[in-house]
């Protein structure tokens, strides 16, 4: 087995990304995201489009996460492309997910798409994100 490696400009923008969590400061994110990247929502069936969208999603359910970990990182044979293994809490609920995140050549995040598990920590995410977002994101939808 050979160790995969992260394209130079996309390790750099994973390192800013990794930075920006460790602080809890998401303003520099708008310069990670390709101006048509999209979000793909562990509770929506098509993807929110557009960077400015996609910053609100990831900046909101940063502050709805408790406890925010991550703990793996896989990498793609292209470099192009990570997968992160995640815990938190949203009030009472754990959950563990993933963020599958697709960069561009130049490092820019392109697709970002979350998946949540169990069903009650999905639930909990889903209802405080909709509490939060609900009419924003109706309006973000194509």
């Amino acid at each position: 087995m050979t160790d995969l490696q992260l394209q130079p400009n996309v390790a750099e923008s994973l390192n800013r990304w990794h930075q920006m969590i460790r602080t809890g400061d998401l303003k520099a994110l708008p310069e990670l995201l390709d101006p048509n990247a999209v979000f793909r929502s562990p509770m929506a069936h098509t993807p929110y489009p557009g960077a400015q969208v996609v910053s609100m999603i990831l900046n909101t359910v940063f502050n709805v996460f408790e406890d925010f970990k991550y703990h793996r990182e896989l990498v793609t044979a292209d470099g192009l492309n990570v997968v992160l293994e995640f815990s938190a809490k949203v009030g009472t609920k754990e959950l563990k997910g993933i963020d599958m995140i697709r960069f561009d050549e130049n490092g820019k995040i392109v697709e970002f798409e979350v998946m949540v598990r169990p069903l009650s920590g999905l639930q909990a995410l889903g209802e405080e994100m909709g509490r939060r977002l609900g009419a924003y994101l109706a309006k973000a939808k194509p």
